[in-house]
Order: structure tokens, then C-alpha cells, then sequence
């Protein structure tokens, strides 16, 4: 069971959330509800690191100090499960950049699911969430896990009750959005809330682009094999979908994992060659019902890649060296694989030495954000209580 602890801001939360008076207008926030008035939440302001773009917040979800504190507890909530065991920091740890370190997660009931858990930052700047983008939000995102009876396996009017029942959680609710009545739509708008400030942005290769610090000779020709295209330099590389492109002897990261925003993914869905037809996960696929989008699986961001492993949707990579090599064999040729993966040929290699790997994973390696990842603003608070 998660200790219960008082930290400082819960008090003064907690403290706004009791001050009543007799004048004030009935509680109705966002979604109406009764249990007191409170004051407006006070505006949160969130820390973009120089390099990152501007994060666009919805409207109706604007962050807010009393919205992003509550969403942090409730990241961190067990009852949020059906057996009260587990909670959404179970497989997203911030050691491992909020990933869990497995191939398959097992949820409350042991069942393992198909697809590896995501790690869990810049999620502001993304428009489509988990591997096949079924969520087009982090609302929505946030709102299936509980139900789901591969994870945390209870019923949202169950998972509610618990935090209705306890007498910490309507104030901070209160002091959050208006009401003291807990809904499903509150707890997800919340967790949203909280997972828009876990933003990763003070690696090493930031200082770099600062101005802060140096690249080493090895990490510095890591970044140019990630920034060139792959195959013999000077030589026509055939696409799959026709036409060629002249090889530069590098690694033919930047297609998908772009450094341009800071972000290092493009946010979109590409079939990276991992099998043949036919697939067994879709993908994708499975969402749109498109049969060019089968074998399709979301970008993840490279920030942070030394820290995730397992790789790849199912985590069928144990290592990056793994990794690297699938993209220097090229993996598998397929209708829907993407034309930037040249070398399904196996006729043809990308041809990366075992220097050029290590140069490769000497530039990942500057991608590490130990600020993040040790930022005690993202850790575990421990269980809300009432101030005595």
C-alpha cells in the first residue's frame, strides 16, 4: 500500500478547498456540482526548456497549480485499479523516462498485454496517443487504461467511488475545477494535466544546442551518421515505392525522428519493416480500418532511448545494438512498408561498421535527460491526506 504523507502544497490546497463563505456563488465548475465554492484555480506556468517549441494547451484544459498537483496524485493512485494494487506509475516509472523496463506489461489479474508501455513525455506536443493512435487526446488517452481488463481492470463508477469515499480527495477536486463530485471526466482532465508538465528538454545534446556544452568526437559523428542518409556514399539506393536516393554512408535516423523541434519523432505512424505479410497486429490499421495503414505503428521520440528498453511496439529489441541492426539489414519487405526503409533488399545493406555503431550510440546516449528523469516534481507524493 502507497504510504500516506502531508507535503506542503496539499495543506495549502487543502486549506483553499475548506474556505467557505456564506456570500459565495453556489459551486458549479466545469462540470457543475455541489460541495462548496472555491476561488478560481491559480494559473500554472509551465516551463518550456529553450529548444522546445510552444506547447498549445486546449482551452478547456488549461493547467492550473490546484488541476496539475491533483492529477499528480492521482498518477500515482492505486484505487484506481480493481484490486487497489496498481496505478498508472506502475509501468511508468521516471527512472526509466516513464517507461517500466518490459517487453509485455502484466496488469492486475497477471494477463500480459500485446504491446509495450510507452514512455511518458512531451505528450503536449502529440496529436495522436498510444502505438496505433486510437486517442486524440491525453483526456482521452488517460480515460482507458482503468477500464481496460488487460491493465488496471475496474469500472470507472467504481474507481470514482474510492476517491469519493475518501475525505482528501472532493477538496483537492474542489480547488481544481469548482466541484467536490469526482467524475471520470475530472480524474482523466486532471492526469492530463499533470502528464503535459513531464516535458523532456535538458539533455546533453540540449547544452549542445545551447551553447552550454561540447559534443565529444564520437557523439559529434554519431549526429552526422543520424543525420545522413543510409548506403554507400555517392551510390543510387533504390526506394521501394520507385525512384532513388544518393547514399551518404550514414544512418537514416532523421527521417522519422527529426531534430528540428527538439522533439525527435514526426508524430505519424510508419511500418519500420519489423515483419512480413500477413500481420499479426495491425496496427494502425486496426484503427482506421485502412489496409495502407496495416503493419503502421506510432513514432516514438528518441529522447530518452537509452533509458527505454525494451524496443519497438512489442519489445521484441532487448537492446539498442538490436535496434541498430535491424535498420543496417533492413528488416522486411511488405505493401505498407515506409519508402525510407531502403534497405529490405537483402541484396542491399545500409552497411554500418561496428564504429559507426558505437558513433551512433555514443549520440544517443546524448539524449539522456537526468534533470527530467530526476525532477521531484514528477515523483510519486505519496497517498493525499487531510491536514490535522
Amino acid at each position: 500500500m502507497r504510504r500516506a504523507i502531508l507535503i506542503p502544497m496539499l495543506g495549502l490546497l487543502a486549506a483553499q478547498a475548506c474556505r467557505k463563505d456564506a456570500d459565495d456563488p453556489p459551486a458549479g465548475g466545469p462540470s457543475g456540482g455541489g460541495g462548496g465554492s472555491y476561488p478560481p484555480p491559480t494559473p500554472y506556468v509551465l516551463e518550456i526548456p529553450q529548444g522546445l517549441p510552444a506547447m498549445d494547451v486546449p482551452a478547456e484544459s488549461a493547467l492550473t497549480e490546484e488541476g496539475v498537483a491533483l492529477g499528480r496524485f492521482l498518477f500515482y493512485e492505486e484505487r484506481l485499479s480493481g484490486d487497489n494494487s496498481m496505478s498508472c506509475g506502475s509501468c511508468h516509472a521516471p527512472s526509466l523516462a516513464f517507461s517500466d523496463g518490459l517487453a509485455l506489461s502484466p496488469g492486475i489479474d497477471g494477463v500480459v498485454g500485446t504491446r509495450s508501455a510507452m514512455p511518458l513525455f512531451n505528450l503536449g506536443y502529440s496529436n495522436h496517443f498510444f502505438w496505433d493512435g486510437r486517442a486524440g487526446s491525453l483526456e482521452a488517452q488517460a480515460m482507458e487504461p482503468v477500464p481496460n481488463p488487460v491493465e488496471m481492470h475496474e469500472e470507472w463508477p467504481e474507481a470514482v467511488a474510492k476517491l469519493q469515499a475518501d475525505p482528501a480527495y472532493p477538496p483537492l477536486f474542489g480547488a481544481a475545477f469548482g466541484t467536490e463530485q469526482i467524475t471520470p471526466a475530472l480524474v482523466t482532465r486532471a492526469l492530463a494535466q499533470f502528464m503535459r508538465t513531464l516535458i523532456s528538454g535538458n539533455s546533453k545534446f540540449d547544452r549542445v544546442r545551447r551553447g552550454e556544452d561540447i559534443f565529444s568526437s564520437q557523439e559529434a559523428l554519431g549526429l552526422l551518421l543520424f543525420s545522413q542518409e543510409g548506403g554507400p556514399e555517392n551510390e543510387q539506393i533504390p526506394l521501394p515505392g520507385g525512384g532513388f536516393v544518393t547514399g551518404q554512408g550514414g544512418a537514416d535516423c532523421f527521417h522519422c525522428h527529426g531534430m528540428d523541434a527538439g522533439l525527435f519523432t514526426d508524430d505519424q505512424f510508419h511500418n519500420n519493416a519489423l515483419d512480413p505479410e500477413p500481420f499479426t497486429d495491425m496496427g494502425r490499421g486496426g484503427v482506421t480500418g485502412n489496409i495502407y495503414d496495416n503493419g503502421k505503428f506510432k513514432v516514438p521520440s528518441l529522447r530518452n532511448i537509452m533509458l527505454t528498453a525494451p524496443y519497438m511496439h512489442d519489445g521484441r529489441f532487448a537492446t539498442i545494438d538490436e535496434v541498430i541492426e535491424h535498420y543496417n539489414a533492413g528488416g522486411h519487405p511488405s505493401t505498407t512498408v515506409d519508402p525510407f526503409m531502403k534497405f529490405t533488399d537483402p541484396e542491399i545493406t545500409m552497411e554500418l561498421t561496428p564504429q559507426k555503431k558505437e558513433q551512433i550510440k555514443a549520440f544517443l546516449h546524448t539524449l539522456t535527460d537526468h534533470v527530467f528523469i530526476n525532477d521531484p516534481r514528477h515523483q510519486d507524493p505519496g497517498a493525499p491526506v487531510l491536514p490535522e
